[in-house]
C-alpha cells in the first residue's frame, strides 16, 4: 500500500504540530521550574483552569500567583503522549518533582493531562488536570 500525497502531507503536518506542542509543553515546564510568571502569562489561555489531584481549581491568575508560595526544586516529565484534534492538542504525561510549598519540601508523582488550543495568536494551554500516582 502506498501513501497518496494528502496522507503524506497530513502525516508531515501532524509531526510538525507534535514537535511544536512538545516545544510548548517543554517551555511550560521550564517556566514552572523557574517560576517565570511572564512566560506563564503568555503560555496560558485567559480562561485557563487547573484541576488539582484533590479536585481544587485554580484560574490563570491563581495559578501564576501560587509561585509566591510554591517553587519547584526539580521537575521531570516522561511518558509524553500528544494527540491532535483540529485546533486542539491533548498532552498526557507523568511528572516526578520535588518542590516546596510555604517552605515545606514535598515530593510529587502525578499523571497529568493538558489541553492546548490554537487561537489566532498561537497555541495556549487552556487546562491541566492532575492525578496522583502511587509511590513505588
Amino acid at each position: 500500500m502506498t501513501d497518496d500525497a494528502s496522507t503524506v502531507e497530513a502525516r508531515s503536518s501532524n509531526n510538525s504540530q507534535t514537535t511544536h506542542i512538545r516545544g510548548l509543553q517543554h517551555a511550560f515546564d521550564d517556566a514552572e521550574l523557574r517560576a517565570d510568571t511572564d512566560s506563564l502569562h503568555h503560555l496560558l489561555a485567559e480562561d485557563f483552569v487547573s484541576i488539582g489531584e484533590r479536585g481544587f481549581q485554580l484560574d490563570k491568575r491563581q495559578w501564576i500567583d501560587r509561585h509566591a508560595d510554591f517553587a519547584y526544586l526539580c521537575l521531570e516529565t516522561s511518558e509524553l503522549d500528544i494527540r491532535h484534534y483540529g485546533h486542539t492538542a491533548i498532552v498526557r504525561c507523568v511528572q516526578h518533582s520535588r518542590a516546596t510549598w510555604r517552605g515545606e519540601e514535598m515530593t510529587l508523582a502525578v499523571r497529568l493531562s493538558q489541553v492546548w488550543i490554537e487561537l489566532l495568536d498561537g497555541w495556549r494551554l487552556a487546562g491541566i488536570q492532575f492525578s496522583s500516582l502511587d509511590r513505588i
